[in-house]
């Protein structure tokens, strides 16, 4: 890859990402494990500090700021105390947001146990919506829309985007390149998107198996074709990432790095991915960017994020 291909701070800081999704909140409660509890064969843990961090869509937006980039995050909590405090959270770190509130949905919150650390346990405070939780906000959407470069939708499975399909239209129409980190095994909701992220398992849930690399690819071709999509990014962890566009398919090594947390590692490969992109970028050159992001994050604990400096050092 040349040097044209590195956007500068300045292209970075005037490029506009909207970001839609399922947002969580993550909490951390990191204690000393000395003993057995004599309740239950468990480790017992004495919990000295504590940390809450923006999860989900959430950290996929801060990704975005923290590269340089401008972000605006739309989502929808309810009226509960997490929902406070990722707003607060959000509002400190500079991410822009249009947060609708629902008295009838329960914030995620995903609380994870650290001793000696290693993840012990991961507590999950939810419950899935009783209605569509982003249906009152199409017309956010839609104004919003108009002011950004790039449509990122981070989708977590919890219900949030059940009109991506007229959303991924409304993009579309209005110019916009739409990018995907997908969920569950009905693809055909992201239909007409500009490339989306899948991992290897997720794709393995929608196109099955595969013995060698031709017949991956022919599954993936034949999934890209059925979708409509420009192109389709694999995240292969130590393989790297391979892109399949239309006629061609590149592929890059991953990063050698001690891994940590691939906690939310996906969202920073998609935030770069978008960001790039929104810079002028081919979808080859961002995923080189993106491929080298996730191979630093995974090196940081939890859900993490990178800086300009720390990607293009």
């Amino acid at each position: 890859m040349n040097s044209t291909a590195r956007p500068d701070r300045q292209t970075l800081a005037s490029r506009r990402v909207l970001v839609v999704g399922d947002v969580m909140l993550d909490r951390y409660w990191f204690g000393a494990v000395e003993r057995i509890s004599p309740e239950a064969p468990v480790p017992v843990v004495r919990v000295a500090s504590e940390q809450e961090r923006v999860g989900g869509a959430a950290n996929v937006a801060l990704n975005v700021k923290t590269l340089g980039g401008n972000v605006t995050l739309l989502s929808m909590v309810g009226q509960d105390e997490p929902a406070r405090r990722l707003r607060e959270l959000l509002e400190a770190h500079g991410v822009a947001t249009v947060l609708g509130q629902d008295p009838g949905m329960q914030t995620i919150v995903k609380l994870r146990i650290i001793g000696r650390n290693q993840q012990l346990l991961r507590v999950d405070f939810e419950r899935e919506p009783t209605h569509e939780v982003l249906a009152q906000m199409l017309g956010d959407f839609e104004r919003e829309l108009a002011n950004h470069d790039v449509v990122l939708f981070s989708d977590y499975g919890k219900g949030g985007l059940a009109h991506i399909p007229r959303m991924i239209e409304m993009a579309r129409q209005a110019g916009k390149p739409v990018l995907i980190d997908p969920k569950g095994s009905d693809y055909a909701r992201y239909a007409g998107a500009t490339v989306i992220t899948p991992n290897r398992a997720e794709l393995q849930q929608v196109i099955g198996n595969w013995k060698d690399e031709a017949e991956l690819v022919a599954k993936a071709e034949a999934l890209r074709v059925q979708l409509g999509l420009d192109a389709l990014l694999l995240t292969r962890s130590e393989e790297g990432m391979s892109l399949f566009e239309p006629g061609q398919v590149s592929n890059v090594q991953a990063q050698a790095r001690e891994v940590a947390d691939v906690t939310g590692a996906g969202d920073t490969v998609i935030a770069t991915m978008a960001l790039m992109m929104a810079c002028g970028l081919s979808m080859a050159d961002a995923m080189a960017h993106a491929n080298r992001a996730g191979g630093l994050v995974v090196a940081k604990f939890g859900t993490a994020t990178l800086s300009y400096e720390e990607l293009f050092a």
